[in-house]
């Protein structure tokens, strides 16, 4: 089901934004500390993104058939394999899977990196950018890691890439890169490096939790190897996620958890317990799976996977105005990766930072006062935003993003440039003091919603 969002009276964009997918929640009202109460703009999507309602009505039509799957005699068992094992099939259609790509459904993008990071040949030799987010950064300590710095264009990844591998002793090679930078929305060169991984022998994983819920994502037309995303990201925030591509590796890994499911056959012997495990992607799927989370994603990547163009018009729409109005803010510098090569093409994710004002008040400011919700700090991408903010000046180790997605509409991006200027013009209607590390408003009269009661 789709909605046309309601152009705002303001004149300051000209065309309406393309119509999308709707999101539940899409008319939350949130309170202010004034005593009023304003439509929520979420500009958090890059952390997690509201549910599809499509996939909250598949949800809850599902919900009495949960069971059991795989082994299951009972018709909802039946019922609930079929929708598991087609969500399986649906994932691998979103992503361009290759007949010979197994879908391995995890809990999220760092699970499936982790699982990933478990199925490598001992001794393989990882190559990545510091610039990653921590699922991608983290994950290969007992591999021989070599951490390149932050390229300043893209050209200069693809080389920094190709000379690392040259350099990387023999055997198994791994380049990891994320689809676009979750914390300035650039777009990673990723068919670039995908060849130049190939030239050298390496095989790359793509970390697409950032890219695969605004940009069409193809391992058969990238030629990339593997590929990880995450379903809160993805608009289906039900805990569920994938690992999609070649078969060998995980085939030959031990399973990334011991348990039912994951074994084929067990024998109790005198010397212990003897288990042959499974081949296919259950191998590493132990353990009663999470159906109404994979059933989510299955749904979400359908629907998606239908309205690129819509999708990718209503951001570009949002994004340019939201480029140009930051442009106008006092003191306001966004943070880049690529200052050097004069691309700017990049998902609706925006970070910056504006002299002389610490993030953390900020984001509470547009919160209580404009009902406005961002990100702040270093986005579990530390080494990145703290170098950016470097290059920046002016906050610190923090800094603010805004994020676009389904949800967000033109009033959104106004409501929020209006907001930047008022709060660097110092017109701000209320106290706020640090409580538990963070600034917080004093006092805080808002009420939770009455289901908390």
């Amino acid at each position: 089901m789709t909605s046309t969002l309601n152009p705002i009276a303001d004149d300051t964009i000209a065309n309406p934004i393309a119509t999308v997918p709707e999101t539940a929640g899409a008319e939350l009202t949130v309170p202010l500390v004034t005593g009023e109460s304003v439509g929520y703009a979420n500009f958090d999507h890059a952390a997690s993104a509201p549910c599809l309602s499509s996939v909250r009505r598949a949800v809850d039509e599902f919900l009495p058939w949960y069971a059991s799957v795989h082994r299951g005699a009972g018709f909802a068992s039946q019922v609930s394999t079929t929708i598991y094992e087609r969500a399986r099939q649906a994932v691998h259609t979103f992503v361009g899977g290759r007949s010979c790509d197994s879908v391995v459904f995890t809990r999220n993008t760092t699970d499936s990196l982790n699982l990933l990071a478990r199925a490598v040949p001992r001794g393989t030799a990882v190559v990545l950018f510091d610039t990653e987010h921590h699922a991608a950064l983290l994950p290969w300590r007992g591999h021989h890691v070599r951490r390149l710095p932050a390229p300043r264009t893209r050209s200069e990844a693809v080389t920094a890439v190709a000379k690392a591998l040259a350099e990387c002793p023999e055997g198994p090679r791994l380049v990891v890169a994320a689809g676009a930078s979750n914390v300035t929305g650039e777009l990673l060169p990723v068919a670039e490096l995908t060849e130049v991984a190939h030239e050298a022998g390496a095989r790359i994983v793509v970390d697409a939790a950032q890219l695969a819920p605004h940009r069409r994502v193809s391992l058969r037309e990238l030629g990339a190897d593997y590929v990880a995303l995450s379903g809160h990201k993805l608009y289906a925030p039900f805990g569920a996620g994938a690992l999609v591509g070649r078969s060998d590796w995980l085939r030959a890994a031990e399973p990334y958890l011991a348990g039912g499911g994951a074994s084929k056959l067990v024998q109790g012997k005198e010397t212990g317990v003897e288990v042959v495990w499974n081949t296919g992607a259950e191998r590493h799927e132990a353990g009663s799976p999470n159906t109404v989370g994979v059933y989510a994603l299955g749904v979400a990547c359908t629907e998606l996977a239908t309205q690129w163009q819509q999708i990718e018009d209503h951001e570009t729409a949002l994004l340019d105005r939201l480029t140009s109005g930051l442009a106008e803010v006092a003191g306001l510098r966004v943070l880049r990766l690529f200052a050097g090569d004069g691309q700017n093409d990049q998902v609706g994710t925006i970070s910056f930072v504006i002299d002389g004002f610490q993030p953390n008040w900020v984001a509470a400011v547009l919160s209580a006062e404009y009902g406005i919700g961002v990100r702040d700090g270093a986005f579990c991408a530390h080494i990145a935003t703290r170098r950016l903010i470097g290059d920046a000046g002016g906050s610190g180790q923090q800094a603010l993003r805004v994020s676009l997605g389904l949800g967000s509409k033109e009033e959104h991006v106004e409501r929020l440039l209006r907001a930047l200027h008022d709060i660097t013009q110092g017109r701000t209607c209320w106290d706020y003091t640090i409580r538990d590390g963070r600034w917080a408003p004093t006092p805080d009269p808002r009420p939770l919603p009455t289901f908390l009661s």
